[in-house]
């Protein structure tokens, strides 16, 4: 019997489901509306409460197709908590203003991104905005007080950033509490826990979410030295454990005392009830470190 995601709360902030679901590939499902119901149900079901967007995936579409599933069932929106990004503006059809893809932190730009994800989404909030990628030109002071302004017009509760190294996430945190940072962290990338990204955040009590936790696939599929010789101890250490690899490598995600939300993005299921079966698998240390080590490609000096 799988237990149900423990339940993180931010320090000041939101209360996550402990593994996300990721909809950033919505898009390429073809789901109808009915199958996008199902899935969000068959994710809440697994105690997989909080969902993670941004207002470019599929090219500025996908947080449209799950607010139809909202729209559809509304009685689901009281059960979810929506994440979404913004902060990148891509160029697209669907925005032909945008003539050259770059970052914006502006207050015009983020308040009017946050129309969009409340209109795309069916909502008339967001449990969390998180900036999506570091602005060389963001003003902190700005950014802040637009945030304040989205809070106090009650259209976002909580904010948070994503892929911003520990300088930048304490240059805007001192100004107003964020509540996590988003980064890239899997066995093939293991910089966050060296670079001082999960020490700031177990410093500060800010639970991070974590992106591409299984490397793209590449832990599966890829062909280089580095993924052949993780997928190696991987698939041996899961063999003993009478786990899937997928398991085995969330298991490790969540190991960390940084307490790591992992996110998750698969169309099926049972994907899914892989990640949450990680919250039933236990790692020593040592075993923590042969996987790092791995990963690390030397050994532990």
């Amino acid at each position: 019997m799988l237990h149900a995601p423990t339940l993180v709360t931010a320090a000041g902030g939101p209360t996550f489901s402990r593994i996300v679901a990721g909809a950033w590939r919505m898009g390429d499902w073809n789901f109808s509306v009915e199958e996008r119901v199902r899935w969000i149900e068959g994710c809440l079901d697994l105690g997989i409460t909080t969902f993670d967007h941004a207002d470019i995936y599929g090219h500025y579409g996908c947080e449209a197709l799950f607010g139809e599933a909202l729209a559809a069932a509304p009685r689901l929106r009281e059960r979810v908590q929506i994440v979404t990004k913004c902060g990148i503006r891509m160029v697209s059809p669907a925005r032909p203003e945008h003539r050259l893809g770059h970052y914006d932190t502006s207050a015009a730009h983020v308040e009017r991104s946050v129309d969009n994800s409340l209109a795309a989404l069916r909502t008339d909030h967001l449990d969390v905005l998180l900036i999506h990628r570091p602005d060389a030109l963001m003003d902190a002071d700005a950014l802040a007080a637009c945030f304040e302004r989205l809070r106090a017009a009650g259209k976002v509760r909580h904010f948070g950033v994503s892929n911003f190294t520990p300088s930048q996430f304490a240059l805007l945190h001192r100004r107003i509490p964020l509540v996590t940072n988003q980064v890239e962290a899997s066995p093939l990338h293991i910089a966050p826990f060296y670079d001082g990204t999960l020490d700031q955040a177990q410093d500060l009590g800010v639970a991070p979410m974590i992106w591409s936790a299984l490397a793209g696939g590449r832990l599966f599929t890829g062909s280089d030295a580095d993924a052949q010789r993780v997928r190696g101890v991987l698939a041996r250490i899961a063999g003993t454990r009478g786990v899937s690899v997928t398991t085995l490598v969330y298991a490790w995600l969540l190991r960390h005392p940084a307490r790591l939300i992992p996110l998750t993005g698969s169309r099926r299921l049972d994907a899914m009830r892989e990640a949450v079966a990680a919250l039933d698998v236990e790692i020593d240390a040592q075993t923590w470190y042969e996987i790092w080590v791995a990963g690390n490609g030397a050994p532990a000096p």
